[in-house]
């Protein structure tokens, strides 16, 4: 007979079967074979070898499938995200995904429900707003805390941060969220809207993201972040700082926390009108249960972390797919000196003019096809070795033998994809994290990182003919990705894990340190230290004045009796 053994999960379930049916388990323990059985009720009924049939032909589990809002964010941060949540529906958990009704990517499917909310703005004017950002991109020099503090004022931040009050202004969906008894929220904590939701329904949250900007990060979790080590935001810094750079870095962690708050302001002031109380980013942060982050230390710089921080960083790499034939053609017709991919990202698809045609003379001056990913004109001085295409299978196309070199923005999905494929970069960052993601593979000698605003076609060729000529680029590549790739779980597997970890067991506060709870004088031990201080000044300032007394009690008569006496005068 089957024996039902409760799952850890939504996974096989496993079980026991005899072998034969001469045998009792009584007799023979060893004579018991393990499967996996995904229907306890199954394991009930059925007995002998026709229930061996059932278990391995079931696909779908149900045994402890659990309900999961997902509170996602639009563009590039969708599409990982979406890979963890296809792979929860495929084990069985019912997910049901909150999102506006105007969205570029959101709800693109059929396997999850999608509940929707009105929005103020139309498709059209979402993309002018983000064009309208994006293109300000290229008229800032140096990103900085102060700059990212004034594009929060923007219409694509206010649009960001002012939807969630769409949502709660739907009582229809709010009811709806109330009476589903969800078990956990999945949540992209960019636009905050998810953190709010988890905070008002009162449920445990899975946070997937690359990073958070400022000290949210160490803040919520109570991860000791020292400047000496590790750099800031922004800064482009190594962990491995001199002097000057640490000091920069001093200085950037305290601009953090006098600026900082003002990029939430907006987000802020809709949290507090929907709990009806003051609300600071800790109060959104803090109650994370798990934080899946999209790094590892093999990009990342080593540095402290908490328990409830899991790196899954790489979650978006993927095994390489045939090429289309239009690709294929493009590809096989570059004979010996192989493709060079470019991309700037899902969200960047077209340039300044002058800017384009500074980069198209450049890619004419290697022997490689350039594969160019651009939507905007075309530029005039365009060579006969570049091609331009709205949409190229990027990781498909780093994954092939003749893959030269990879031009990026340096957004942590393409420098994944660059390591996981092992590529050697050209790295053009824009705003954001990506002038960092760009400083730490360039450390690593993994390519080579130019200023787009300020570069000009010599020193785009010169960096590519590097890249591609120099073999130490290539080979400090592979280093990185054999590394990567050299893990006891993958990244997708460990990421569904800890969500359903978190859905089981209705949050992880086993893994919440004790600093939360503590103010910051204590947090520093700064009441420690007065203590004892004030008992070492004690014990000092008794033991003096026990030596004194001791000594004015030993020598002071006979100090006396030796003072010369004056005689009267008669």
């Amino acid at each position: 007979m089957c024996k039902y053994t409760p799952s850890a999960g939504a996974g096989f379930v496993p079980v026991l079967l005899p072998q034969t049916d001469s045998i009792t388990p009584a007799q023979n323990p060893s004579s018991w074979i393990a499967l996996d059985c995904r229907f306890p009720m199954a394991a009930t009924i059925l007995t002998g070898f026709p229930l061996l049939c059932v278990c391995l032909l079931l696909t779908s589990g149900f045994a402890e499938a659990g309900k999961l809002l997902v509170v996602p964010m639009d563009g590039s941060h969708w599409f990982t995200m979406r890979l963890v949540v296809e792979q929860l529906i495929q084990r069985g958990h019912e997910l049901v995904l909150i999102i506006p009704e105007v969205s570029w990517q959101l709800g693109k499917s059929s396997n999850f429900t999608v509940k929707t909310y009105s929005t103020t703005y139309n498709l059209e004017e979402l993309n002018q707003k983000f064009k309208t950002f994006s293109d300000s991109q290229w008229n800032i020099r140096q990103q900085s805390i102060l700059s990212m503090v004034l594009n929060s004022s923007s219409d694509f931040f206010e649009h960001l941060f002012l939807h969630c009050k769409n949502l709660f202004s739907d009582p229809k969906l709010v009811e709806y969220i109330k009476e589903s008894s969800f078990d956990a929220v999945f949540l992209d904590p960019f636009d905050v809207c998810g953190l709010i939701v988890a905070k008002y329904f009162s449920l445990p949250s899975v946070v997937f993201t690359r990073g958070l900007f400022c000290h949210f990060l160490e803040e919520s979790t109570q991860c000791p972040s020292p400047p000496s080590y590790v750099p800031r935001i922004f800064l482009g810094f190594p962990d491995a700082m001199s002097f000057r750079e640490r000091v920069r870095n001093h200085i950037s962690h305290l601009e953090e926390h006098l600026f900082c708050h003002y990029f939430l302001k907006t987000a802020l002031e809709v949290a507090s009108e929907i709990l009806q109380t003051a609300v600071t980013p800790y109060d959104l942060y803090s109650h994370t249960s798990i934080w899946l982050l999209r790094t590892d230390f093999v990009f990342d710089y080593p540095k402290p972390v908490m328990p409830n921080m899991v790196f899954i960083g790489g979650i978006n790499c993927q095994e390489g797919k045939p090429l289309p034939k239009e690709f294929e053609a493009y590809v096989n017709a570059s004979g010996e000196h192989g493709i060079v991919v470019f991309s700037l990202g899902s969200m960047v698809s077209d340039i300044p003019e002058k800017k384009a045609m500074e980069i198209a003379d450049a890619l004419g001056k290697i022997p490689q096809t350039v594969l160019w990913r651009y939507t905007g004109t075309p530029p005039p001085n365009l060579s006969k070795n570049t091609i331009l295409v709205k949409w190229l299978p990027q990781n498909d196309l780093l994954g092939h033998p003749k893959a030269r070199a990879f031009i990026t923005h340096s957004g942590s999905h393409g420098i994944y994809e660059g390591i996981c494929n092992g590529v050697p970069m050209v790295m053009l960052p824009l705003f954001g994290d990506q002038m960092d993601n760009a400083k730490r593979m360039e450390t690593r000698g993994a390519g080579v990182t130019l200023n787009v605003l300020e570069m000009t076609s010599a020193d785009l060729a010169n960096a590519l003919k590097a890249v591609i000529n120099d073999k130490s680029y290539k080979e400090n590549i592979m280093h990185l990705s054999r590394l990567h790739k050299d893990r006891p779980i993958e990244p997708l597997d460990l990421a569904v894990f800890w969500v359903e970890f978190v859905m089981r067991h209705k949050g992880a506060p086993h893994l919440r340190p004790a600093a939360h709870d503590l103010t910051w004088y204590q947090y520093h031990s700064l009441d420690v230290i007065g203590f004892l201080l004030a008992v070492v000044l004690g014990v000092v300032f008794i033991t003096y004045k026990c030596c004194a007394f001791g000594c004015r009690k030993c020598f002071g008569k006979k100090g006396r009796v030796k003072k010369p006496h004056k005689s009267k005068a008669h």
